[in-house]
């Protein structure tokens, strides 16, 4: 799980989601782009591989799994319950953009709040903004653009690479520049959570040049 979390950011979410995992009720506990976390009945261990489906949308989102840790936290024997890190092995027709466009809804409400407590704002653009960053992968282009935030001033570098520097984020690099003076802007006030999910925004476009 360590190494899984040094490599993509994961969505904690406020409420978990329901799933079935192997046709058997489940709790998605947090998501991101190369696996979760869930709670679930019974036992399991590393390499193992389910099926784990649940909703968005009213659209199903479906992948075949490898689980890489697992660990029972209450009850025992046929009455256990485990918690159990995934990693995404293959992605089911359409649901590796369906669990994009979920998890860019999901950062965008929560940046949009924080910006909103930091700057008093009480208006709702910065949530569109964000949320637009998931959207926009629709369009192409090559490369990659990586932002570094260094005593008070950005940096702004093409590169091949895909990697999310810790001082900063790397996006898709044809992201809208007004949209990323945006996350620009929510980065430099934002806690180490918020910069945590604005690296998790970065992901989701980078990870749309190699779909």
């Amino acid at each position: 799980m360590a190494s899984d979390r040094r490599e993509f950011q994961r969505l904690k979410l406020a409420k978990p989601i329901l799933g079935l995992l192997e046709g058997q009720n489940a709790l998605i506990l947090d998501v991101g782009i190369g696996g979760a976390f869930v709670e679930h009945y019974g036992t399991s261990e590393p390499g193992r591989r389910y099926h784990l489906l649940f909703r968005w949308s009213s659209e199903d989102v479906e992948f075949h799994c490898e689980v890489r840790r697992s660990a029972v936290v209450r009850g025992s024997g046929e009455s256990a319950v485990s918690h159990t890190g995934l990693r995404f092995v293959e992605a089911i027709g359409a649901s590796d953009a369906r669990l994009q466009d979920m998890m860019a809804t999901f950062v965008g409400r929560v940046l949009a709040a924080q910006r909103m407590n930091a700057s008093g704002d009480a208006g709702d653009s910065s949530d569109a903004t964000l949320a637009q960053l998931g959207a926009a992968r629709r369009a192409r282009a090559r490369g990659y653009l990586m932002y570094r935030y260094l005593n008070g001033t950005w940096s702004r570098d093409p590169t091949n690479s895909p990697r999310q520097p810790e001082n900063g984020f790397t996006v898709a690099a044809y992201e809208d520049e007004d949209e990323l003076e945006t996350l620009c802007r929510a980065w430099e006030i934002a806690n180490d959570e918020g910069r945590r999910l604005i690296r998790l925004v970065a992901e989701l476009s980078a990870r749309s040049m190699r779909r």
